[in-house]
């Protein structure tokens, strides 16, 4: 059997590659381990050069790491794309957010707003700077800590409002999710792999980049809350 392969994510791509790695075992003897944190510890671990095969983070995370010298050139494989979300916790009165204006006001009228450390956390912290209301709503505005989905804090009341990837608020008791960011908010976050310099099996995690970019994956990705690309 190949050596085992190392594979290091952020919280946001967890169960996906965990269903992906799944099916790829179905049909390869690979042994591979996931580990999933927060993106900017998974960040940090390999930037000092922590020993893993493959990351995978948001595409210009990648991007960092490979001007770094952490990630091989060409390397990046592009696997998903994924929106932001809004929740509430269960139970509670639904909020309009069908346009900017009613997601602005829900914001405002929120008793705590949510949001990670990730992507989506870092676009929401510009959104409200844009919107002029971070000072207004800044002592009841809560970010969660690196790979503490903000679900778990809708669920413990915590946090009223909250925005994170789908894919990090699915399968979370307590909480209601209340849709997508309207269009004309939306940011979608490429999430993408690459294989690492330190990597002594490339060709391996190569096919298994490969499989995970094929038709065959398309369905685990959306039942994940992604979408392939």
């Amino acid at each position: 059997m190949a050596s085992q392969i190392r594979i290091i994510c952020s919280i946001a791509t967890k169960q996906l590659l965990a269903d992906l790695v799944s099916k790829y075992r179905q049909s390869h003897d690979q042994e591979i381990i996931v580990e999933a944190v927060g993106g900017v510890d998974a960040a940090k671990r390999v930037r000092e050069g922590e020993a893993f095969d493959a990351v995978v983070l948001a595409a210009n995370v990648i991007d960092q790491l490979t001007e770094a010298g952490r990630i091989l050139a060409g390397s990046r494989t592009d696997l998903v794309q994924s929106g932001v979300y809004v929740a509430v916790r269960a139970g509670a009165p639904r909020v309009d957010i069908s346009s900017e204006a009613a997601v602005r006001q829900a914001v405002l009228d929120a008793a705590s707003v949510g949001y990670s450390t990730g992507p989506s956390g870092v676009y929401l912290t510009k959104l409200f700077e844009r919107w002029g209301i971070a000072d207004q709503i800044k002592d009841r505005a809560i970010q969660s800590k690196p790979g503490i989905p903000v679900g778990t804090l809708i669920a413990k009341g915590e946090v009223a409002l909250g925005f994170q990837q789908r894919s990090e608020l699915l399968n979370i008791p307590g909480i209601e999710i209340l849709g997508p960011l309207p269009p004309e908010l939306q940011i979608l976050t490429t999430f993408s792999a690459g294989i690492t310099t330190a990597s002594e099996q490339p060709d391996a995690v190569r096919a298994l980049l490969d499989f995970m970019t094929s038709p065959d994956t398309a369905e685990i990705k959306r039942q994940n809350g992604m979408e392939p690309i």
